[in-house]
């Protein structure tokens, strides 16, 4: 009887029209909760979509915008995948594969020079056939009248990542970033 009872706890329910308040009322509790959990669900998936301000949105509106929302980061997901590709690509075929890691190491060196206000960011991407001196570079960017405010890197299969944050010393003046750019470029290139 223990079995049978909780293998089929339908069975067991009254049916309806057998006379018993008994089936609405537990209808009644199973909608109930069917509508909290799908209440619930629908609250994550609006938490999880951007909006700023958060607002209430009706259904609808959030489903439109959940499959926007999906639809946008597949395009971005594609692109992503298109620049990588693109990426390694660029790399010639005397460039050599880390085995180790199945990371592609390419020769060619990539520098950007970025004027943010009175802040100048310089990115450097050095292949491991350069001899590069970090400290060249920061002679560079004082002489250009800047302060090195933060220096970042990271190592990734032979290939070094540069991130310089420095400071206009006059932020009346700011900084020349041809200037810059060109000066590096003799560095590294």
């Amino acid at each position: 009887m223990i079995k049978a009872a909780t293998k089929r706890p339908l069975e067991n329910m009254p049916r309806r029209g057998s006379g018993s308040s008994l089936a609405g009322v537990d209808r009644n509790a199973l909608e109930r909760d069917r509508r909290l959990y799908m209440k619930e669900l629908f609250s994550r998936l609006s938490f999880l979509l951007p909006s700023w301000p958060p607002r209430f949105r009706s259904v609808t509106e959030l489903l439109d915008q959940a499959i926007t929302h999906i639809r946008q980061l597949g395009e971005k997901v594609e692109m992503l995948n298109k620049q990588k590709k693109q990426l390694h690509q660029g790399c010639s075929s005397t460039d050599h594969l880390d085995q180790t890691r199945g990371i592609r190491s390419c020769s060619s060196n990539v520098l950007t020079v970025r004027d943010v206000g009175s802040m100048l960011e310089v990115c450097m991407k050095i292949g491991s056939n350069k001899t590069f001196m970090l400290h060249q570079v920061i002679q560079v960017l004082e002489q250009e009248a800047t302060q090195v405010v933060s220096v970042s890197y990271s190592n990734i299969g032979g290939i070094i990542f540069y991130t310089i944050i420095a400071q206009a010393v006059s932020p009346r003046i700011g900084v020349e970033t041809s200037t810059v750019h060109e000066r590096l470029k003799e560095l590294i290139f």
